[in-house]
């Protein structure tokens, strides 16, 4: 795999030709992040740099689509690469065999692992900052899942693992 700086340099070059899509598959690609559930990318409406847009689209056990901004790599890319990582669990939850209906579940799995990378290890950590941020939004999906559910027993520990994470870089 080329090195992070080689990454950006290339991302960069598409990005300087309006190619966001060939630079989203290139990344996916190079970070291995495919999935065979994972139709394409389309773009949207460009993103503001204090929300950055990214949606997982298509009917579950389908193949899926991904929707980015046409200006996504305006943005940090160690931030667009957990985002494109976030979307490509999605993609993972959304297929046949591993099918993951409540949003709430499918939502503290990608938030979970844009924290910890357990398993996309090549994803370029988050600034503390943005580990706060995604920490925040994994609680809000946790919380929702509904006290004392089955859903909050499974994902107990992972949840002391965040409260932790957060009182570590506050």
């Amino acid at each position: 795999m080329k090195s992070f700086p080689e990454h950006l340099q290339i991302v960069n070059t598409f990005h300087e030709l309006g190619e966001t899509i060939a630079a989203a598959q290139f990344l996916i690609q190079e970070y291995g992040l495919e999935n065979p559930n994972f139709k394409g990318f389309e773009l949207r409406e460009k993103a503001k740099p204090e929300f950055v847009l990214m949606t997982t689209e298509g009917a579950l056990g389908e193949p899926q689509i991904i929707r980015i901004p046409e200006n996504t790599f305006e943005f940090p890319l160690h931030l667009m690469l957990n985002l494109l990582m976030h979307e490509m669990i999605h993609v993972t939850q959304k297929t046949k065999e591993n099918l993951i209906e409540d949003k709430n579940e499918r939502e503290w799995q990608a938030y979970y692992e844009m924290l910890f990378h357990e398993q996309y290890p090549q994803v370029p950590e988050l600034s503390h900052f943005h580990k706060r941020f995604f920490a925040n939004k994994a609680l809000d999906y946790y919380n929702r899942m509904g006290e004392g559910t089955l859903l909050h027993i499974k994902y107990a520990n992972q949840k002391q693992k965040v409260d932790l994470l957060l009182l570590n870089i506050m």
